[in-house]
This record gives C-alpha cells, sequence and structure tokens, in this order.
C-alpha cells in the first residue's frame, strides 16, 4: 500500500512540477540566450567592420592618428571581454560589456565626425559601402538589444511572480540584468532650452 502511495505522490509530483512553471523556465532561459546570441553576432559584425573602415579612413585622414587609435584601442578592448552565458546573469559583467561597447560607438561617431571633414573620402565609394554596412548594422544592434530586453523582462517577471516565483527560488533562477542606458542621470535631466536674449 505505501508503494501505491509513493507512486501517487510522485504523480503528483511531476504533475505540479510541470505546472508550476518549470518548463516555462527553461524555455525562457533557452530564449533569453538565444536573444543574447543574436546581439553578440551584430556586436561582432560592428567590430568587423571597423579594421576596414579604419583603413579606407586612413588613406584619406592619415593625420587623424589620435582618432584612429581611438577606434583600434575600443575594438581591443571590446574584443578582450569574454562574452558568455555568465554575462546573462552578472550585472558586473554585463555593464563592463556596456561600457566597452558604448566606447565603441563613441569611437565610430568621432571616426564619422573626421570623415564630414574629408569630401574625397566622404565620395569614396568603399567608404560609402562600409558607411552604410555600419549604419544598417547599428539598426541590427538596436533591434537585437531591444529583442534581449523584452525577452529578459518576460524572464524577470516570471522569476518575481507567485506561484513560479517559488519554482525559481527551487531551482536557482534569479532576475537576469538588462541593458540600460549609459547615462541615466543625463537623460532625466530636462533639457535648457535657451533662445537667446530677445530685444
Amino acid at each position: 500500500m505505501q508503494k501505491i502511495y509513493l507512486k501517487l505522490f510522485a504523480a503528483l509530483l511531476l504533475l505540479n512540477l510541470s505546472g508550476c512553471g518549470y518548463n516555462k523556465f527553461q524555455s525562457l532561459d533557452e530564449e533569453s540566450k538565444a536573444s543574447w546570441a543574436e546581439v553578440i553576432n551584430q556586436y561582432q559584425r560592428r567590430a568587423d567592420l571597423v579594421p576596414n573602415l579604419v583603413n579606407v579612413v586612413k588613406g584619406y585622414a592619415e593625420h587623424e592618428k589620435e582618432v584612429l587609435t581611438q577606434v583600434a584601442d575600443a575594438r581591443s578592448r571590446v574584443g578582450s571581454i569574454q562574452v558568455t552565458a555568465e554575462v546573462l546573469n552578472d550585472p558586473e559583467l554585463l555593464a563592463k560589456f556596456q561600457a566597452a561597447q558604448g566606447q565603441m560607438t563613441s569611437a565610430l561617431s568621432r571616426l564619422m565626425a573626421v570623415a564630414e571633414n574629408y569630401p574625397n573620402l566622404k565620395a569614396d565609394q568603399g567608404f560609402r559601402d562600409l558607411q552604410a554596412q555600419l549604419e544598417g548594422t547599428e539598426n541590427r544592434i538596436t533591434v537585437a538589444r531591444n529583442r534581449y530586453i523584452d525577452t529578459i523582462k518576460v524572464y524577470n517577471v516570471a522569476v518575481r511572480s507567485f506561484p513560479e516565483n517559488l519554482t525559481a527560488k527551487l531551482f536557482g533562477y534569479q532576475v537576469k540584468p538588462s541593458f540600460t542606458v549609459e547615462n541615466e542621470k543625463a537623460i532625466s535631466v530636462a533639457p535648457t532650452v535657451d533662445f537667446g536674449d530677445k530685444k
């Protein structure tokens, strides 16, 4: 009789596990990893464009060594960060990754600003092609990041919602960090509008 009760208890436990969110967490965890992989894929695509872009700009703007060096350094920093699944669960690692990507974005912006000073460079077909690819990649990065943010939001809501939070605690699922705006304080301050002195 005791074996029957044990089997019945085991069957109820299995039914309860399937209804308590365990499978949902498995699915959401895999979705977050897939979304993260797409973010990394797009950032890698951008990093791969950088050497070609720098070489084209070098041909026209050799004396802009500081900007070219900043871009190369930013690419090196991006490449030095090990991007593993642990980044998904570690806010500090994600912040370092974001900082490195932010430096790359900033360096590329300075490079594009320098290019504006060289009409022959802007007219170069190779440069224009690379610029179009870079713009397309930046758009893909934005889309991939937004998908990742949405996936993490669904995951985090599940981790924090009852009764799924009990399953999350039981199996060690924790809230995952998400991308944040690089300078949240700066965007929270209303811009100053100055139309000059009225006469």
